[in-house]
């Protein structure tokens, strides 16, 4: 994958994005500022109120986001013919994500992904996590950072940057991990369909801290099919071997003549039955990949291409991995928007992150942050169009 598929414009836009530049004008509430509107999305069963911002850039891309889990509720993007539609599943009303919802949308924190046995070893003290994914710790544990409310603020600039910063405290013992951890989540929109997602965060203790975003997309717009036939390119020639819970196994592979290798742009459906022993523990993929990089700068991680409608998504990260996650475990009980049945891989997800379960893997990346550091990442999604015959 080029890195020339970012524009120019782009990559300046990025620039101010993770440095936080920029001429801003903040705003709290906002149906004023330019690009940003704010309205009621409901309230929590204990009378909390939560907020939807709507966020629209020159072109008429549109993210809309509720104060709940800091959670992506639509995404609207144009198809070849320009026409637009929603690109991530979820559900119309704020009832639906307290009920039923398998992570659409959210911010994933503190740990994003599996902890084994939800127990992790720190400077000689064992920390237990809650077991919600037996016998592992997932996404953060019971109550992670996609069941709280965010405090929002808004903002925009004369870069054609617009705007929505998510805080959260985390108290010391939250889900069982040490420290006070104070988070900002900055979800940014340009004029050139870009949406980056940057994560900054500090601590009072050593504790683990791995953030990430989990939309659940599908390019054919308002999930019409299951999303086989999307093209992908993974900018990964490793990826790391799970054992029968889904935990990494601590090697790192090498996905060449394997169903892993994305490398070259490849059906998402064209070996995902394949018979091999990781695609069965997956039930597909649900696989983290290593990205190829020599440093920590935001790099192409991904590409995908939906032939049909023509919505293309490029994914740039900071990250050292992403999690290729192929809705393996939709399985048809789930009603979203308008009602809609959400099948069987009717949705793949690309969670940039640190490796699963690092904490006790010491041959991995860390993930532990420490008092007076700061955790600071990016990810932008970058949303085109092939304007070519459908295929």
């Amino acid at each position: 994958m080029s890195p020339t598929r970012l524009s120019f414009a782009i990559v300046g836009a990025l620039a101010f994005m993770l440095q936080g530049c920029g001429r801003a004008s903040p705003a709290n509430a906002s149906s004023t500022l330019r690009g940003v509107t704010k309205e009621s999305f409901g309230k929590l069963p204990d009378g909390t109120p939560v907020d939807l911002y709507t966020l629209r850039n020159a072109s008429g891309l549109e993210a809309r986001i509720m104060t709940y889990g800091g959670i992506i509720v639509s995404l609207k993007t144009p198809d070849r013919s320009g026409k637009l539609a929603d690109i991530v599943l979820g559900f119309d009303s704020l009832s639906g994500y307290l009920k039923d919802s398998p992570y659409f949308g959210a911010i994933i924190g503190r740990y994003e992904n599996r902890i084994a046995r939800g127990r992790f070893t720190l400077d000689g003290k064992t920390y237990q996590l809650p077991i919600n994914n037996a016998p592992n710790s997932l996404h953060g544990g019971t109550r992670g950072f996609d069941k709280v409310v965010w405090d929002a603020t808004t903002s925009s600039d004369d870069f054609g940057l617009v705007r929505l910063a998510l805080n959260h405290v985390s108290p010391d013992g939250d889900q069982g991990y040490p420290g006070t951890v104070r988070v900002q989540v900055t979800y940014t929109l340009t004029d050139s369909n870009a949406l980056a997602v940057t994560y900054r965060a500090t601590t009072d203790k050593a504790t683990p801290i791995n953030l990430s975003q989990h939309s659940y997309f599908n390019l054919t717009g308002d999930a019409q099919r299951d999303i086989l036939g999307h093209v992908l390119t993974l900018n990964a020639d490793r990826y790391t071997p799970v054992d029968t819970t889904l935990i990494p196994t601590g090697e790192i592979a090498s996905v060449a003549g394997t169903p892993f290798d994305f490398r070259s742009a490849t059906a998402i459906g064209a070996r995902i039955d394949a018979s091999d022993e990781q695609i069965r523990r997956g039930r597909g993929y649900d696989h983290n990949f290593v990205l190829t990089r020599t440093d920590s700068v935001l790099v192409p991680a991904a590409h995908v291409l939906e032939p049909t409608s023509g919505r293309t998504m490029d994914v740039y990260t900071e990250q050292p991995g992403v999690q290729f996650y192929t809705g393996n475990f939709l399985d048809g009980t789930i009603h979203g928007k308008s009602g809609r049945v959400y099948g069987r891989r009717f949705a793949f997800c690309l969670e940039t992150q640190h490796y699963p379960d690092s904490p006790n893997k010491p041959q991995f990346p860390s993930t532990i942050l420490r008092p007076g550091e700061t955790f600071s990442s990016g990810t932008v999604f970058v949303f085109g169009r092939d304007t070519s015959a459908a295929r």
